[in-house]
């Protein structure tokens, strides 16, 4: 009896890819092309298989690109090209684990300060390297970002205030 493999994600990026061809959906043939080829570049570069924590760090990166774009279009008035950018952050968010909401976020960024013991701005790269893990592929980087440097610069600020100042 043959031992089944895992589905990993490569291999249902791939499946997907087929599935796609056969019915001619162009866009999502595309888009799968696109993110299946960044993951190979990188294989290639790396020597050997990616995990399914790195492929989904490449599709992190593709949305990511992609959430830039529509900004860029948006400001330049194309809004087909950034309809379509959209479509393609759509068919790319079906692999990545859920989004974390505002509040899931601020409450993640203050378990975790908490938890270090952070308290001014000084603590910003502890808490980072703390949450990456945590939100990598289910926050934007740059929203976590901003809710750690806020949440610490109101403790700094109240710990003054409590401090006499």
């Amino acid at each position: 009896m043959q031992e089944r493999q895992p589905v990993t994600l490569s291999n249902r990026l791939q499946q997907d890819l087929t599935t796609a061809i056969r019915a001619r959906d162009e866009l999502r043939r595309d888009t799968l092309r696109m993110a299946i080829s960044a993951a190979y570049n990188t294989q290639k570069a790396a020597s050997r298989d990616l995990t399914d924590d790195e492929v989904l760090q490449i599709l992190s990166r593709e949305v990511k690109t992609r959430r830039e774009s529509i900004e860029a279009y948006a400001a330049a008035g194309r809004n087909e090209a950034a309809a379509r950018e959209q479509a393609e952050i759509d068919i790319l968010a079906v692999y990545l684990p859920a989004q974390l909401g505002e509040d899931e976020i601020v409450k993640l960024v203050q378990e975790t300060i908490d938890e270090l013991g952070a308290s001014s701005p000084r603590d910003m790269g502890k808490v980072m390297a703390a949450l990456v893990p945590k939100t990598r592929g289910r926050a934007d980087g740059k929203q976590v970002s901003a809710t750690v440097a806020r949440e610490l610069a109101s403790r700094d600020l109240a710990g003054h205030d409590s401090a006499g100042h």
